[in-house]
């Protein structure tokens, strides 16, 4: 009888979870949101970034291990692909000025560790993976091709201190506690995957932007940066509606509002209703501010988010009561691969070959 009702309470069990992994819903939530960084960070929007303020990383020869789903086939590799092959790459370390030569594979463990949540699906992370292998790529070939003398000699800069860009696994260890031995292997086995593709666009690596959430459709890059990719355009992410937080919301005081503002933006005249201090003139199809009026000046919705601390530039602002309420969708600025969605995309059955070609259009994904 023990054992009889034992079984029951199992299938019970089994019946509730199958559901809701159907549906996409994450059986084991994130661990937090991940931070919008490396070419998702909001540090790289001022210009079209060409040095990433946490890169990502990683190439091979030898068949891909296989994540919880297997690999499918990949386009054949371009004849030159070999060519971007790379058994290391040259890191400045902002904190301590340092510039340290990092294996592949330590780095492209140490950047996935650090940029995306180790409870998301392993197709999710194996196409974080691809895409920081393309992007520390880009940036390696960007600063030989034209070398900034700001990173003494190094392919891109990155903070370990500060979990910025990538860490190390006794970091790693720190971090993940108790839950180490569950995460760092599949970890390892999205970084093997990407340690054999990349992803190119016209034969070259492509700027593999990404962030943690969009509003619901991905940005141009042309939006957020001073120069539009081919590859770097709106798609939908409607996986991001179901996010933790997709929706935020921030209250500020009518003296709090009008610092920030003048601090800013100190050629500004606010008038003299607040209500009228923020006024958004145009927004981009997936709903981020493109041209905001702050009292007369007209900006950018990226500064303003900058200037008052927003989790990105589609937002709504409303007075009332001498306070401002700023509900705000998505964070990250938007472009190139969404974390959250990539996420949502593997519980729904597809896997990194999708999701990449889904967030990166027009792109090959070559083995090497």
């Amino acid at each position: 009888m023990k054992a009889a009702l034992f079984f029951l309470l199992i299938f019970a069990a089994l019946t509730l979870l199958l559901p809701m992994a159907a549906i996409g819903v994450p059986l084991a939530l994130p661990d937090a949101p991940p931070a919008a960084g490396g070419p998702g960070s909001s540090s790289s929007e001022a210009g079209l970034p060409g040095l990433p303020a946490a890169p990502e990383e990683n190439a091979e020869d030898a068949p891909p291990a296989q994540t919880q789903s297997s690999a499918p086939a990949v386009s054949a590799a371009p004849a030159h692909a070999g060519e971007f092959r790379r058994e290391s790459f040259r890191i400045l370390d902002r904190t301590t000025g340092e510039v340290k030569e990092v294996p592949l594979a330590d780095y492209l463990r140490g950047a996935l560790a650090s940029e995306m949540p180790a409870s998301f699906h392993s197709e999710a992370m194996a196409a974080q993976a691809v895409a920081a292998h393309s992007y520390a790529l880009y940036c390696a070939r960007a600063q030989e091709a034209n070398p900034d003398p700001a990173l003494k000699g190094a392919d891109f800069s990155a903070d370990p201190s500060k979990d910025e860009g990538y860490i190390t696994e006794a970091r790693a260890k720190e971090r993940y506690g108790a839950n180490f031995d569950l995460y760092w292997p599949k970890i390892c086995a999205a970084a093997e995957i990407a340690e054999h593709h990349i992803l190119l666009y016209g034969g070259e690596p492509i700027l593999a932007a990404y962030h943690s959430t969009s509003a619901g459709e991905t940005e141009s890059a042309a939006n957020v940066w001073e120069h539009g990719l081919d590859y770097l355009v709106p798609v939908e992410s409607e996986g991001d509606l179901l996010a933790p937080q997709y929706q935020t919301t921030v209250t500020l005081t009518k003296d709090e509002m009008e610092k920030r503002l003048t601090a800013a933006f100190p050629e500004a005249e606010l008038p003299a209703s607040p209500g009228a201090w923020l006024v958004p003139v145009e927004r981009s199809e997936g709903g981020y501010i493109t041209e905001i009026k702050v009292g007369d000046q007209a900006v950018h919705g990226k500064e303003v988010r900058a200037a008052l601390g927003l989790r990105s530039s589609c937002f709504e602002a409303v007075y009332a009561n001498g306070a401002f309420t700023l509900t705000v969708n998505g964070y990250g600025h938007g472009v190139g691969l969404s974390q959250y969605g990539a996420d949502f995309m593997a519980r729904q059955g597809s896997d990194y070959v999708d999701i990449l070609a889904h967030y990166y259009p027009g792109t090959t994904l070559a083995e090497i």
